[in-house]
């Protein structure tokens, strides 16, 4: 009997003892699994950037071949799409195309330097302000969306009349505060209270963060955002209204000598002329990417300097 009840625990043991070898080797089985994932992915998500970093070095070549001309229009080749197209020998396939960002209205330009004895301080641009909100107008978003995006770039704590400070954004859930600084990217828009990410679809392409003293390309701009820059209380011009791809089909439209002779108002021409410029130096590419069945969106943000030499100054996976 006691031999039975020996043989008996012995065999639980051995039971036991198999049930945790197993788990313990499931576990290791499973870990090397996922580590070999990982690692796949990681290498994919490295290819991925450098056929995006080919594509921003192919771009930089047609902006440097375009910066010799005068003005920057889309009939030019740096705004034919390219691709889509296999890197030979990896199996990767490309597909890219750039977009003039001094077409867009620049968030930036909502506060401007102050021009007197006080050095490094910036006051509201009301002219600015004025062509954002006819864009807001446009798109039936609440205009006071342009004093609270002025109050969230000025670095003084006195909100504007329909705008808001620390006081209002501490107040929110979860809190935070605004950052009182230029923005680097649009979809800081959507840090407004109550924003939306349905007034973001609407105006995210009207738009861009550039350095605030970067102006709008007439060749290259939308009709809204050429209405809204000529600020023209008097005008008869709609450019939202005309076939502007067509009519840029052999050149640039408007130019800035026609813009600015198109604007009625006295005191809306003189604010605009500075506003407006034919050559950009700001681009966006987006350049999609296939590998196996795993794809990926870059968005590039390239800046060309006057001596026409080209510079990667952002980059962001699956967001613009």
């Amino acid at each position: 009997m006691k031999h039975a009840r020996q043989r008996g625990i012995a065999l639980l043991v051995a039971i036991v003892m198999f049930a945790i070898a197993t788990t313990v080797a499931a576990a290791i089985t499973y870990n090397k699994a996922m580590a070999a994932r990982r690692a796949a992915a990681t290498f994919t998500l490295e290819q991925a950037v450098q056929a995006g970093m080919a594509a921003e070095s192919f771009a930089a070549i047609v902006l440097q071949d375009n910066g010799n001309k005068n003005r920057t229009q889309i009939n030019d080749p740096w705004a034919e799409p390219f691709g889509p197209v296999e890197i030979e020998g990896t199996g990767v396939w490309i597909q890219a195309q750039l977009e003039d960002l001094n077409g867009r209205f620049n968030l930036n330009s909502l506060v401007s330097l102050q021009q007197g004895p006080q050095p490094n301080t910036y006051k509201t641009n009301l002219h600015q302000v004025q062509v954002f909100q006819e864009i807001l107008r446009s798109l039936n978003i609440d205009l006071r969306y342009a004093d609270l995006l002025v109050d969230w770039i000025d670095p003084d704590s006195q909100p504007e009349a329909q705008g808001g400070e620390d006081t209002m954004y501490l107040s929110q859930m979860p809190a935070y505060r605004p950052p009182n600084s230029f923005i680097t990217h649009t979809s800081e828009l959507l840090a407004l209270p109550g924003f939306g990410p349905e007034n973001y679809a609407k105006i995210a392409p009207l738009v861009t963060a550039l350095p605030n003293t970067e102006n709008v390309n007439t060749c290259t701009a939308s009709g809204l955002v050429l209405d809204a820059t000529a600020n023209d209380p008097q005008g008869n011009v709609a450019y939202r209204t005309q076939n502007l791809k067509q009519l840029r089909e052999k050149g640039c439209f408007p130019i800035n000598s026609d813009f600015i002779a198109g604007i009625i108002d006295a005191n809306a021409k003189a604010a605009a002329q500075p506003l407006v410029i034919e050559k950009s130096s700001w681009f966006r590419l987006r350049t999609n990417i296939r590998i196996g069945t795993a794809e990926f969106v870059l968005y590039s943000v390239l800046f060309r300097e006057p001596n026409n030499n080209v510079r990667t100054m952002q980059r962001s996976f699956g967001s613009e």
